[in-house]
């Protein structure tokens, strides 16, 4: 057997892939950048080297036997950040999926247990690969061992043989501790000699080979300065060296043979990828599912419905294949009840009188999944479904919405049903989706509608235990409704004005590029990273702050933090803005309206975030960016339906802070809300002890940054890269602000107490969020539980009133006879279509049925305008 054993520097590439990628982070708020990158680092490894034997090696601990050598060793490292911290538990947890072991030692550092090793499989007649972003592994390198070191990013890989070190430094391996012990190492804080640098450590090697022959040889060193410092500095260098020297004889409890690498678990990487929303990373697996439906639902095929077919019906399912139920057809429909299940073709269903008749009969009681994705389908084929009581779909995610998939099967299973295949075992998936043989697509659909009965009493039991059940049938089954109407609704969308703005676009974007090419002094491809970077960093010679396999980083973290340095900086980022809204707004918009109708029927993800807030897809409304005025303009596309029609948007003020304040009951903040003042202005007299003549928009902009960091947990890294100020300065802006508004840090006190004794948190509603992290033994875990329950009862309640007013206005707008149309939420933003006639009632509705849709210890505080478009509505 080929024997090559992989060893991968854990905490390295860990830190590596955090600071390459953006701050990602799935539906429940777990950041998650670093285990993708780490992922797709172990792909590229496993792939490329195929390891007969595997590690990963993670440092211990803060201290090492290094520490008793030089107690300022590693100094001046700053503290990991939380949103990395808390994803280390993560990054093992996939390791298990992959099958590889991973293995830490305390006092030694993940260098040392990678040169043991190594050594070790040297002897033994392996190949050994070596993978860090440390170039202090470089010592390691062998004519059997090879030190690969990322570079700039995840998979940009530097590979150091023995030839490759002595190219690029003209050093042997194991002189890389001798020019360590010269020229220091600040990342780790080694000293070194002062003055001493990379280029002097490497000359004097040449000559001399070693630091200690350097030392016995002082007086040949040409240089009176250089002498000196050689001289003084005798004792550092040789610390020096001695910390930089990477142990190789570590007492470890794994050998070589018992790294043997079998392959991964693909169940378990699923699992892992579905938790933390890796789609893509799914898609690259080998996965297969058991197609078998194990349920013994008994169920008869209809082909002429009859009222009898009916009569003991309780439940209803509606199959349809594509995601998107505004297009996609219905291809079946099952109703159960009484031990009798009927399965229907959707045509026959759909043309039966007496199908029909019962689905609209609001006194027939039914329990359905997913209430409006079922009445929309039904709805397209003239069928107005009423008498709608339960929904297992909402039910299910308000009994525990960290545990919420968007299948049947996988509802069905979280309560016990365990005998229904998921929809990608039967139908496949992507183009591959299909409707199996008749027989196996009656029984797959019969089966689901069979299990409602089930389920429906299982979920009302667990809503409840948890006294759910005013939340699921007073605010989330009505709006089940309310938002399949908006949805059915659309919203028009002014296609000339569109097409109009995306010749508009183009020209500016024709504008913006001379410009940019006359500041560059020539022209070049703006879109090409490779071109861009030639051009800001060789020609017009900025700092490159990254590099890619490919060359120079032009990513919008490197060109945000250049803007200062040169004008052409802004204009490119402003170049990508308007190009991004050209294609993935105009053009998206354009692609996504209806011909025939020049509607948008974009669809609310009602059962999605872990918070209880509404989301939308296809388009998505909510990301419509708005910092360029471009951008704001999109809106100026979105109009009534008719002429003599206005658009009414309303807006909470400062919703997420009001509640806050009336959760933490701190008096000075909610003084300010009763004042009715601003409470970013506010914030910075209280912190920095001003009056408010004396606040200025950096102090005003400072406080709002905390203001809604404080909402979302964040942490002192969070808000320096907020406000690119240093990790320090945020630390000492937050614990001001906690000091200035006592009663919030009371509040965070009592909710993570009440947090750890119940295991979860609650809203103002009584929504509910388990937070298994806020007990867990792993210190980054519990951080990141402790800021869910922080954050969660704020944002939560303010979704929960914010749906709540949408089920009051739409209430009082039925009973004061109007048509005046609710079409879409957006943040905390409601925009209805407002005939003339009715703006004066609006005016007097809306704000005081927001206003009062939930009493709070502050007032709310609604803003309302309207316009002829969604833009002169703002």
């Amino acid at each position: 057997m080929n024997k090559k054993l992989v060893l991968i520097d854990g905490n390295s590439i860990a830190y590596r892939a955090f600071f390459a990628l953006p701050l990602l982070s799935n539906s429940k708020g777990i950041h998650t950048n670093a285990v993708y990158g780490f992922a797709m680092m172990l792909n590229k490894i496993v792939k490329d080297e195929q390891p007969s034997h595997i590690l990963v090696a993670f440092d211990a601990g803060k201290t090492t036997f290094r520490h008793e050598t030089y107690k300022e060793y590693k100094g001046t490292r700053q503290k990991t950040p939380p949103e990395l911290s808390e994803q280390f538990s993560y990054v093992r947890e996939l390791l298990k999926a992959y099958g590889i072991p991973y293995y830490e030692l305390e006092n030694y550092e993940a260098d040392d247990i990678i040169g043991t090793l190594s050594l070790e499989a040297e002897n033994n007649g392996f190949q050994v690969k070596v993978y860090s972003g440390d170039k202090d592994l470089t010592q390691l390198a062998t004519e059997k061992t090879t030190v690969c070191i990322t570079r700039k990013g995840i998979t940009d890989i530097e590979e150091y043989t023995p030839e490759h070190v002595r190219e690029k430094y003209g050093l042997t391996p194991d002189q890389i501790i001798d020019m360590k012990g010269l020229m220091g190492d600040s990342s780790d804080n080694i000293p070194g000699v002062p003055g001493i640098g990379e280029k002097t450590a490497v000359k004097l090697l040449k000559q001399f080979h070693s630091v200690e022959a350097l030392l016995e040889s002082i007086d040949d060193v040409s240089g009176a300065k250089l002498k000196e410092k050689l001289h003084d500095n005798k004792d550092m260098a040789l610390l020096s060296k001695e910390l930089a020297t990477i142990m190789r004889n570590v007492p470890l409890d794994v050998t070589t043979d018992r790294l043997i690498y079998s392959g991964s678990n693909e169940d378990q990487l699923y699992d892992l990828f579905r938790e933390l929303e890796f789609k893509t990373l799914i898609e690259g697996l080998n996965r297969t599912e058991q197609v078998e439906e194990t349920s013994d639902v008994l169920f008869n095929t209809i082909t002429k419905p009859e009222p009898k077919h009916f009569e003991c019906a309780e439940s209803l399912y509606v199959e349809m294949i594509d995601v998107n139920y505004h297009k996609s057809p219905v291809a079946a429909i099952a109703v159960s009840g009484s031990g009798m299940t009927y399965f229907m073709t959707g045509e026959t269903a759909l043309a039966s009188d007496a199908f029909k008749n019962w689905a609209e009969e609001k006194s027939i009681r039914k329990t359905v999944f997913d209430a409006k994705r079922t009445v929309i389908a039904l709805r397209r084929h003239g069928i107005e479904l009423a008498g709608i009581d339960f929904d297992v779909f909402l039910a299910s995610y308000l009994i525990n919405p960290s545990e919420s998939p968007d299948d049947f099967a996988g509802v069905a299973k979280l309560h016990g049903e365990t005998g229904i295949a998921s929809d990608e075992a039967v139908y496949g998936k992507g183009a591959k989706r299909a409707i199996p043989v008749e027989e196996d697509f009656a029984k797959h659909v019969s089966a689901k509608a069979e299990a409602l009965s089930r389920l429906d009493d299982t979920c009302r039991r667990e809503l409840s235990e948890n006294s759910q059940n005013e939340l699921f049938d007073e605010l989330e089954l009505p709006l089940a409704l309310i938002l399949a109407d908006m949805e059915s609704e659309g919203v028009r969308v002014d296609m000339d004005r569109l097409e109009e703005m995306g010749a508009e676009l183009k020209k500016r974007l024709e504008e913006m590029e001379r410009t940019i090419h006359e500041l560059a002094g020539t022209e070049f491809n703006i879109n090409s990273p490779k071109q861009l970077g030639v051009i800001l960093f060789e020609k017009l010679g900025l700092p490159p702050l990254k590099k890619t396999k490919t060359g120079y980083s032009t990513s919008a973290e490197v060109l945000e933090k250049l803007a200062p340095s040169h004008e052409i900086v802004r204009h490119i980022l402003d170049y990508r803005q308007i190009g991004k809204l050209q294609s993935t707004y105009i053009e998206g918009l354009l692609k996504v309206a209806d011909p025939e109708t020049n509607k948008i029927h974009t669809r609310f993800n009602q059962a999605l975030t872990q918070t209880g807030r509404l989301s939308s897809t296809e388009p998505n409304l909510q990301n419509i960016p708005i910092r360029l005025e471009e951008g704001r303009k999109i809106r100026q596309a979105f109009i009534p339906e008719k002429k003599d029609s206005v658009m009414f948007a309303a807006d909470y003020s400062q919703i997420e802070l009001r509640v806050l304040a009336h959760i933490c009951g701190d008096e000075k903040l909610m003084e300010a809300f009763r004042q009715d003042m601003d409470i970013h202005t506010a914030t910075a007299m209280e912190v920095f002890h001003v009056g408010q003549e004396d606040v200025t928009s950096n102090m005003r902009r400072q406080a709002k940054a905390v203001n809604f960091g404080i909402v979302y947990g964040i942490s002192d890294y969070g808000l320096s890269q907020n406000l690119g100020i240093t990790r320090k300065e945020a630390a000492e802006f937050i614990e001001r602000y906690l000091n200035t508004y006592p009663g919030v840090k009371e509040y965070m006190d009592d909710i993570i107490r009440e947090a750890k004794e119940k295991g979860y948190v609650t809203t103002l509603l009584n929504r509910r969020r388990y937070i298994p992290e806020i007990t867990s033994r792993n210190f980054n875990l519990r951080s990141f539980g402790e800021r869910t329950a922080m954050n969660t009862p704020i944002q939560g309640s303010a979704a929960d009133i914010i749906k709540k007013a949408m089920i009051d206005v739409a209430e009082r707008i039925e009973k004061e006879s109007l048509t005046s149309k609710l079409l879409l939420q957006v943040h905390d933003e409601l925009i209805f279509d407002v005939p003339k006639e009715e703006i004066a009632a609006m005016e007097r509705i809306v704000p005081e049925v927001m206003e009062h849709a939930f009493e709070l210890d502050v007032p709310l505080k609604v803003d309302y305008s309207f316009g002829p478009t969604w833009y002169d509505a703002k």
